[in-house]
């Protein structure tokens, strides 16, 4: 096979992987819309607590909750109840005393959307009518404790906490006398929560169970959608490994045993999840239906005889999925931060990125320079391949001489074609090596990119102000094929674009005419394929674009 076939077949076969990632594994950028997660939930309430300090006052755009919501709605509690808030420098949670659940957390340096007047990055969304982070048993020995309403030990509904720590104590007792009490400890400086269960068997029965701490997720269609590159849904690191379940895939498999270090729920950007004081033998018991997704870790009690208590010492994390942050914590929540099959070099390169974002506070210039650093990386293979395309256009009216001579005996002309190259000591494949072997750090960073919440929201300069979603100067109220939701002019896309083209004008043309033509069409293609691409991975290929035109240029001259 000739070297433009070659070339021709890399790059067609390098752009079915890209359409068929895009396609099957990518998911458009978080929608800059306010979030429905942040309207008002319509939870029963006493009339008592119509008055209570919440985390944040919501207003519901759309109205009601749906139909399917509202038939999951819990019947009221006995007695009336309060929500608690804590406000941290770093988080505004609520917990309700029905369930001693978390119904509301709110990250004070996250917002929506990059909107000024964006409400605070809510945590728990309003479809999880019961919150997160509830505690029951599995086997429901305790009577009344899966619609227990606790009471919290303290006077205020609203606490406020600049520095140190406080403890508030949710305490239930059922009619056989056995007690529990959920203990919270909060820290100013600090997403870890700590939370002691203490049961107390006050009863003439002993008590043999299990506990369940439920951490359930909204999970639709849309979710789903937006799941296939990020993914979202339950997780754990279980027998030292992280995993991650697919919702769809909890009918095949809903129980996971082993030795838990923690279990979760993570969204893109954002994750919750608990952690036994010590990693322990324990399981995890999944379920979805109605659009929820809940990932329960489930511990065995030690037997609890008459007048014997026994406690359960578990960290709460809600909070955003910074590998900076997590590596701060003396636990293996960094674990969490995962690329899949990318993780051995997205890893790397995200600590590298912020690696520099550390001494040039700009993630844009930030990626810049880890273009450049690859580009170092790889200048070698680059000088190799150009170096053969270059001794290629030499030999090129050779091999159409070649061609024409034996049009009629396709088996005489490759025979002809491929004596040219052992001749002229020409490797075709090599020129086309590059390109195969970046494919895999392409990917690594388009993950990374994607997925690293540094880019969320984070600013570049002008018209890029969100490095994470496709850049758009200005914004139309008409749609533009195949361009997602906002419309605009995609001008960094198109700068890319054009680079692409002029690069493709540097390569040394095909002898067929017809693939040349198909060559010219590539960067048109690729424009197209990269409108919906987040402007910090369209900003890496336009910079590696130009270094690479820039390399050719210079290997050519000197290989002249």
């Amino acid at each position: 096979m000739d070297e433009q076939k070659r070339l021709l077949l890399a790059v067609v076969l390098s752009v079915v992987v890209l359409v068929g990632y895009q396609y099957f594994f990518t998911a458009p950028p978080e929608n800059t819309n306010p979030s429905q997660e942040v309207q008002n939930r319509e939870a029963v309430q006493s009339n008592n607590q119509a008055n209570t300090p919440r985390v944040s006052n919501y207003t519901n755009e759309n109205g009601s909750q749906s139909q399917a919501v509202q038939s999951r709605q819990p019947e009221p509690a006995v007695k009336d109840y309060r929500t608690i808030s804590v406000s941290t420098p770093l988080y505004e949670i609520a917990i309700s005393e029905h369930l001693a659940a978390v119904h509301s957390f709110a990250l004070t340096n996250y917002r929506e959307t990059i909107q000024e007047n964006s409400p605070l990055k809510q945590l728990v969304p309003k479809q999880l009518v019961n919150g997160t982070l509830s505690f029951n048993l599995e086997g429901g020995t305790v009577q009344g404790l899966d619609n227990a309403v606790y009471t919290a030990g303290t006077d205020t509904a609203a606490v406020h906490l600049s520095q140190g720590e406080k403890t508030i104590v949710f305490s239930w007792m059922n009619p056989q006398g056995i007690s529990v009490k959920k203990i919270f400890t909060f820290r100013a400086n600090s997403f870890l929560i700590d939370c002691n269960i203490l049961i107390q068997n006050g009863s003439d029965m002993p008590v043999n169970d299990a506990i369940v701490i439920s951490m359930p997720g909204f999970y639709n269609d849309e979710v789903k959608k937006q799941s296939r590159f990020a993914f979202q849904g339950p997780v754990a690191y279980i027998n030292d490994k992280y995993e991650d379940i697919a919702p769809d895939d909890i009918e095949d498999q809903d129980t996971f045993n082993g030795t838990i270090d923690w279990a979760g729920y993570t969204g893109q950007y954002f994750m919750t999840a608990v952690m036994p004081r010590e990693p322990v033998k324990a399981k995890l018991s999944l379920s979805y239906a109605n659009d929820i997704a809940t990932n329960r870790f489930v511990q065995k009690m030690d037997r609890l005889d008459p007048g014997k208590q026994g406690q359960y010492e578990f960290t709460y994390y809600m909070g955003p999925k910074s590998y900076k942050l997590l590596s701060g914590y003396d636990n293996n929540l960094k674990k969490a931060i995962n690329f899949g099959w990318f993780d051995i070099i997205a890893k790397p390169l995200l600590i590298t990125m912020n690696t520099i974002h550390n001494f040039i506070p700009n993630y844009g210039i930030a990626i810049i320079l880890l273009t450049i650093l690859i580009k170092l990386v790889f200048w070698p293979l680059g000088t190799k391949s150009y170096k053969s395309m270059n001794e290629m256009k030499k030999v090129q009216p050779l091999m159409m001489e070649l061609r024409e001579k034996y049009k009629d005996d396709k088996q005489r002309m490759n025979q002809e074609v491929m004596g040219l190259y052992k001749t002229y000591k020409v490797n075709p494949a090599s020129g086309c090596l590059p390109l195969l072997v970046q494919m895999p750090i392409f990917f690594a960073l388009y993950r990374m990119l994607y997925q690293a919440i540094e880019l969320r929201h984070a600013p570049f300069f002008g018209w890029i102000a969100d490095l994470s979603a496709p850049d758009r100067l200005f914004s139309f109220d008409f749609t533009i094929p195949f361009m997602d939701a906002p419309a605009g002019i995609p001008v960094l896309t198109l700068l890319m674009g054009a680079s692409f083209l002029l690069q493709q004008k540097m390569t040394p043309t095909a002898g067929d005419p017809m693939q040349a033509k198909m060559m010219m069409l590539m960067p048109i293609f690729m424009t197209v394929l990269f409108i919906n691409f987040p402007a910090g991975l369209v900003l890496y290929m336009f910079v590696n674009n130009i270094i690479s035109m820039g390399q050719q240029k210079y290997t050519q001259k000197k290989f002249s």
